[in-house]
């Protein structure tokens, strides 16, 4: 086969990209820190820079002395360029997120959502958050909106969510919004993913180039990342940790299989095994608050601090064969029911890791608590938007909320 031939245009967008992306992650950068850490010369970084400038994607962030000449003057990525939305879409609930190109927080809006919710809900909900953080934005422009999903993404000319825990099957997510009058540029990916992408980014797996973040909340999920690249598999759906089988025969788990992970350290399975060992409900408004009276009750309750203790187990024996499998340098756990966990149990969950895993892996392994907490998945969200725009080294075409113009995809 022969090999795609490299344009003129091709460069320049490699170019462009590559010194976008230092700017974002690593900036404020000199010009010359720009062209020793990117290797290209600097009359190439000095003309896309000032092409970068003139589109206003950068901005000056002052001065550094240099050796012995005049002052160098530093760039950074212009937070006031455009704006990016995250959405969550979760099993209990819809966050819709505002932020500025450099992921500062602006607004927030959270609606909740009834078990299992049909999709035409969840799309309700989500336009609803949207107008909510849009509108004191004076017809700012918009990059796009991400939207996070409890479930596999088949991505392609239509954008298909496959959720059986919510009994979603082939949703048409993107044509749904556009439907019902979202005319931004759209991504979609599944939550666990979208978390990772947020904690490798900005919190505890910045720096990793292997990791895994794992997401546990009412599903569970995670995000396999090697050189730096979310892991995918040939359909997307690489990184359903949570349905992989911790025992044969066991525990009916809500996709319908028998002994997955998810239906012995999620938190509705930990909670019924609770009210099966102790014959009643724990209180609490709702699964979050249920979940947490379970953990204060572990101090004076025997029923409470077994049941902790087994979930401590499965799930360190469920870390275990991430180890086993993927070798990585750093085990991220996340999710609203994983770090509520985790502060309560981490010890013990690295040492069931650690007596399930091949010795030597785990020893080249961390395992630690994300450092985003219940926002990872919507702020994880935000950046797909963000990650096309540093891609691409150049904008997505930029809009205004509720604009019927877009290229959403």
């Amino acid at each position: 086969m022969a090999s795609k031939r490299t344009t003129v245009r091709d460069l320049r967008r490699h170019n462009r990209s590559l010194l976008l992306s230092k700017l974002y992650f690593d900036g404020p950068l000199s010009r010359h820190e720009l062209s020793q850490l990117t290797g290209l010369s600097a009359a190439t970084v000095s003309n896309v820079t000032a092409e970068l400038g003139e589109e206003r994607l950068i901005t000056e962030a002052g001065q550094v002395e240099s050796d012995g000449g005049r002052p160098r003057v530093l760039l950074r990525v212009d937070p006031a360029y455009g704006h990016v939305a995250g959405v969550d879409i979760g099993e209990t609930g819809v966050k819709v997120e505002l932020f500025d190109l450099a992921m500062n927080r602006l607004a927030t809006a959270e609606h909740p959502l009834p078990k299992a919710p049909d999709p035409a809900t969840a799309v309700e909900q989500v336009t609803s958050g949207l107008r909510e953080v849009f509108a004191d934005l004076d017809g700012s422009a918009v990059l796009g909106v991400g939207i996070g999903v409890p479930g596999t993404v088949e991505q392609g000319a239509r954008v298909l969510v496959h959720a059986p825990t919510v009994g979603w099957d082939a949703v048409p997510l993107v044509s749904l919004l556009q439907e019902a009058g979202v005319a931004l540029p759209l991504f979609v990916d599944n939550g666990a993913k979208t978390q990772g992408q947020a904690e490798m980014w900005f919190g505890a797996g910045r720096g990793a180039r292997h990791a895994v973040i794992a997401l546990i909340g009412s599903g569970v999920g995670a995000a396999v990342v090697t050189d730096g690249t979310t892991y995918r598999g040939s359909t997307s759906s690489a990184g359903e940790w949570g349905h992989t089988t911790i025992a044969y025969g066991g525990q009916q788990c809500r996709c319908g299989a028998r002994g997955c992970l998810e239906a012995y350290i999620g938190a509705g399975a930990v909670l019924a095994r609770y009210r099966r060992a102790r014959g009643k409900e724990i209180a609490g408004e709702d699964e979050q608050a249920q979940f947490s009276a379970l953990l204060e009750a572990a101090a004076k309750s025997k029923t409470a601090a077994r049941v902790l203790e087994e979930t401590a187990g499965y799930l360190g024996a469920g870390i275990a064969n991430l180890i086993n499998l993927f070798n990585p340098e750093r085990i991220v756990i996340g999710g609203w029911a994983g770090l509520a966990l985790g502060e309560k149990l981490l010890p013990q969950i690295r040492a069931a890791a650690g007596e399930h895993a091949l010795r030597h892996p785990f020893s080249q392994t961390s395992i630690q608590l994300g450092s985003l907490g219940l926002d990872a998945v919507a702020t994880g969200a935000a950046t797909l938007p963000v990650a096309d725009l540093l891609a691409q080294g150049a904008t997505s075409r930029l809009a205004k909320p509720g604009a019927p113009d877009s290229d959403a995809a």
